[in-house]
């Protein structure tokens, strides 16, 4: 099978409703908005608590603090909620905090869980010409992460150059972003026995070759597909030819549905082959090729839509509404492929998952009695989704947009 059927739950019947969806987005921020703590941080959900005793909450774009100041900032800026709080404001110690006491335990580059996400996020909201500076040496000290996947490493932090090179036109940016795609390249090796081009990721002494957004294939070329248009003309053809071939090559078939398996490995007893969430699986390979242009290939237009089946047909996740691996970050990639297509049945289906991921997140709610405060697994990430359903765009919050 391409999915594990215990990993999902049936899809409910509620109808698409506009009016219950902008309220459910103004809960959410109201709802964040009063849970926020005194010292200016969230209360850890216990689902998101690893046991680090985080005096100051988490504060990265990821779990903590400046991803939930962005979503909250890009909400108001669209019009869809009204603040107490000055997220440009609230943004501002936040760095500091994380210098003072790591999520992680030490201080890391990393763009999802260390510096470099909250920085971006310092930068978005206030302009500020020193954070800038600090951003820029962070990106570049991160180019040689033997990791080689988005999370830790290169193919994660080189999106901050990016954006900030799309946002500032500063050639600074541009050179940066370059030299981040020396290293990726560089490490993105033939495989002898796959027979196609992958990268091998090395995660504290664990040793892979993951293919999902998360920790792998898609998440790295997501980067490169970005800058495509900075690439020469025979490396941005090799770059379409080598998506295609490690996509085509490693993809598992059922009728007109794709998935892919975490990675290349057989995995250990009791690990499931079979992963459909954003970080492992079909819908994160959807995102992370969003930027392969459509109708160049029609071999990858049929993997992308396939991939599309594959997701519906397997429902919303049971681990909830959030991004990373719920059914929010499902439903982005049938709006990666209403904008790749235009067919309106994918813009329907992710209204469908909307609907469902709201009441899912509901019933969360009364479990825990406390709402999970966090961009990539919770309430705010949610929010945006909605907030997309609504105009029928696509993209993820800090990665395809900021």
């Amino acid at each position: 099978m391409l999915f594990d059927p215990d990993r999902h739950e049936a899809l409910g019947d509620a109808a698409w409703d506009e009016g219950r969806v902008r309220e459910a987005i103004r809960d959410i921020a109201r709802d964040t908005e009063r849970e926020r703590l005194p010292a200016g941080h969230w209360p850890v959900h216990p689902l998101d608590d690893a046991g680090e005793g985080q005096r100051t909450g988490y504060k990265s774009l990821y779990l903590g603090s400046a991803g939930v100041l962005l979503a909250l900032w890009t909400l108001q800026r669209a019009g869809t909620v009204q603040l107490a709080i000055d997220a440009a404001e609230a943004i501002r110690p936040v760095h500091a905090a994380y210098m003072a006491e790591p999520d992680d335990g030490q201080v890391l580059p990393s763009y999802f869980l260390g510096e470099t996400g909250i920085l971006l996020v310092e930068w978005r909201l206030t302009r500020s010409a020193t954070v800038a500076d600090r951003l820029w040496q962070v990106v570049r000290s991160n180019i040689p992460n033997p990791t080689n996947e988005a999370l830790w490493a290169a193919p994660g932090t080189m999106l901050a150059a990016w954006h900030l090179w799309q946002a500032t036109g500063e050639a600074r940016w541009r050179e940066l972003f370059l030299e981040n795609v020396e290293q990726v390249w560089r490490t993105w090796l033939y495989d002898e026995k796959a027979q196609v081009h992958l990268w091998t990721q090395d995660l504290g002494g664990s040793v892979v070759q993951y293919l999902g957004a998360g920790h792998g294939f898609a998440g790295n070329a997501c980067a490169l597909l970005k800058g495509a248009s900075l690439l020469d003309v025979g490396r941005r053809e090799a770059l379409y030819e080598r998506c295609l071939a490690t996509l085509h090559t490693t993809a598992k078939f059922d009728g007109d549905a794709v998935n892919w398996p975490p990675g290349t490995y057989t995995p250990r007893p009791g690990r499931p082959a079979m992963l459909m969430q954003w970080c492992h699986g079909a819908p994160g390979i959807v995102t992370g090729l969003a930027d392969f242009p459509a109708r160049q290939s029609q071999a990858m237009d049929a993997l992308l839509v396939g991939a599309g089946h594959s997701v519906w047909q397997a429902g919303p996740l049971t681990k909830g509404h959030g991004l990373c691996h719920g059914t929010a970050g499902n439903g982005l990639a049938f709006l990666t492929l209403y904008q790749r297509t235009g067919d309106p049945l994918w813009l329907e289906r992710a209204r469908r998952f909307a609907m469902h991921a709201m009441a899912q997140r509901e019933r969360l709610r009364q479990e825990h009695g406390q709402g999970r405060h966090t961009l990539w697994t919770g309430d705010p990430g949610l929010a945006l989704y909605l907030w997309q359903c609504l105009q029928g765009t696509a993209g993820l919050p800090a990665l395809d947009w900021l």
